[in-house]
Formats: structure tokens, C-alpha cells, sequence
């Protein structure tokens, strides 16, 4: 079977540690945990553990995870980079965890690449490593021999994905009814971030904004937007590429997808009484834009967060 390692480390978090060592650890793997110095960690007492050189030495794993840290500032164990880098550079395929990207990053493993992680942290994974293309909006990513997944949750889409992938749909599918969760959620499915408030500096546009998310049900243009904040289309444009990385209209489109989001989760209205409220005029509309912007159906959502505020 092929071999996988768990790469512990100082500050190493037990859920995505638990999620590994269920999905990777109970399937058929070849599963073996590695410490700094060898000892068995008290949170896997019971698995096989060896010390970091295992990752590059005679024999060493197919794949090697990086569970998620907290320390998002510090530096990671020495060591473990290095023996994350040899192992790498002699065809070990390597995947982080939510935050263990900032473990691959520092370790010079995700420079040039495309990763993701927790969105809450994303904004740090790019500003401390700036070589990252860091997207915020997936679920995880998959390069060959380097991956990563987004928070929590996603470090399950992730496990089950290397799953299907080394040993195929069926044993993933046994997986994934075992513990009672969808078996797949492809990786492009974007995660279901909360929208940011107003950015400082944007006092200006926030009262044109906010009269303007008290009115989605209606046609808004971006000429309607650009009046409402005493600007030019043009000015307006610049303001909120600056301001927010978006343009107007998608600024907008983005606003009735999350009204929808609201609706979905706390009421049972209709998908033609949503697009209306929403001012995306149309199911079709909606299911498109829906889609477009997060990656999954309005029924899907709904299905997944029904209910969750108690409507």
C-alpha cells in the first residue's frame, strides 16, 4: 500500500489532526506518524512514529501531510523543512492541512504555486509569502505533488481526495459513508467566506453601498451607484477596484448572491421569489450567478445550510 506520513509539529491542532488520522490513518495506508525527535505524540500514542529523517530516508512515504498550525507568525521547526524539502525533491507527493500551508511555504514548497488556506488567513499566507499565489476561494488544490486545502472542514475534502485518488472512487465513497459526509466536493467549490466589512478609507462610498444592499430588489445600474456616491461611472470604478479588488457590477452581483445565501439559509421561500428579492429577476438567473460565484446550486446550498439561523 502506499505509504502516507502525518509530519507533526509544535503547534499542531488536533481537528485537522483527527481528520487525517481518521480518513488516511483507518484506510489502507501504509500510515506512519513522524515527531522531532521520534517519540510517539501523545495525541497517537498508538500509531507507528518516527523522527522527521524518516520523511527522506530509505523508505520513505509516498505522501507526506502537514497538519494546520497556530503560529502563523513564527518560524516552523528547521528541520522539518529541510526533511520536507528532500523528501519533495526525491518524488514524495506533499499536502498541508488549513493552516499547514504556512509549514510548506516557509519550507520554499509552495513558491510559484497556487495554494489556499483558511480564509480568515489567507491575507497573511500572501503578505508573509508573497512567491504564493494564494486563493481564498477554493475548497483545496491539487498540483500533482503539492496540495492544499482551505479551513477545517475542507482538510476533510482534501483526505478524501488523495483517497479517490490513490486508491480509487469506490474505497473514498466507503470512506465518506463511514463518517457520514459528502464524498465529493471538488476542490473548485469556493469556500463559503463571510463578506468583509467596509474597509477603512471607504467612508465616502459606504452610505452609496449600504443604500444600494437596501435596494438589490431593484435594477440597479452602476450609473445608479455612481450618482448615489456623487461620482463618475468611471471615478466610481477606480475607487472600488482600489478599495475593494472588484468592480462595480460585480460588487453588485456578489451582493445578491450573498442575499441569496441569506435567504437560502433562513427562509423557504421559492427559487423565482429569491431571484426577485434578490434582483436577479429569474431562477435561471440566479442558479447561474449562484453557481458562478460559490462554485455549488442554490439547492445544494440550501441543503447543506438550511436552517442554520432557524428560519
Amino acid at each position: 500500500m502506499p505509504g502516507m506520513l502525518l509530519a507533526m509539529h509544535g503547534e499542531t491542532m488536533l481537528y485537522e489532526v483527527a481528520i487525517a488520522t481518521e480518513v488516511l490513518g483507518a484506510t489502507g495506508y501504509d500510515f506512519t506518524v513522524a515527531t522531532s525527535d521520534g517519540r510517539p505524540h501523545p495525541w497517537l500514542a498508538g500509531k507507528p512514529t518516527a523522527s522527521y529523517a524518516a520523511l527522506a530516508g530509505a523508505g520513505a512515504p509516498d505522501t507526506v501531510v502537514v497538519p494546520s498550525t497556530e503560529d502563523l507568525e513564527g518560524d516552523p521547526d528547521p528541520r522539518l523543512c529541510e526533511a520536507l524539502r528532500t523528501a519533495h525533491g526525491r518524488g514524495a507527493r506533499v499536502a498541508a492541512l488549513c493552516t499547514g500551508s504556512f509549514v510548506l511555504a516557509a519550507a520554499g514548497l509552495l513558491d510559484g504555486r497556487t495554494a489556499t488556506t483558511h480564509w480568515m488567513h489567507a491575507e497573511a499566507l500572501s503578505r508573509r509569502f508573497p512567491a504564493v499565489r494564494v486563493r481564498a476561494d477554493v475548497l483545496f488544490t491539487d498540483e500533482g505533488d503539492v496540495l492544499t486545502s482551505a479551513g477545517k472542514t475542507a482538510a476533510l475534502d482534501l483526505c478524501l481526495h488523495l483517497v479517490r485518488t490513490d486508491l480509487g472512487a469506490a474505497v473514498a465513497n466507503q470512506v465518506a459513508r463511514r463518517l457520514v459526509v459528502p464524498s465529493l466536493r471538488a476542490g473548485g467549490q469556493a469556500q463559503f467566506i463571510v463578506p468583509p466589512a467596509l474597509p477603512r478609507g471607504s467612508r465616502g462610498l459606504a452610505p452609496a453601498l449600504e443604500w444600494a444592499r437596501a435596494h438589490l430588489d431593484q435594477p440597479l445600474t452602476v450609473a445608479d451607484l455612481a450618482g448615489r456616491a456623487g461620482l463618475s461611472p468611471r471615478q466610481l470604478a477606480r475607487r472600488m477596484h482600489t478599495e475593494f479588488q472588484t468592480g462595480p457590477l460585480e460588487w453588485l452581483h456578489r451582493q445578491r448572491v450573498m442575499r441569496a445565501q441569506e435567504m437560502l439559509e433562513r427562509t423557504d421561500a421559492g427559487m423565482e421569489q429569491i431571484a426577485a428579492r434578490c434582483g436577479l429577476g429569474s431562477a435561471a438567473t440566479l442558479r447561474r450567478h449562484f453557481a458562478r460565484v460559490l462554485g455549488v446550486t442554490p439547492t445544494a446550498y440550501r441543503a447543506s445550510f438550511g436552517g442554520i439561523s432557524g428560519g
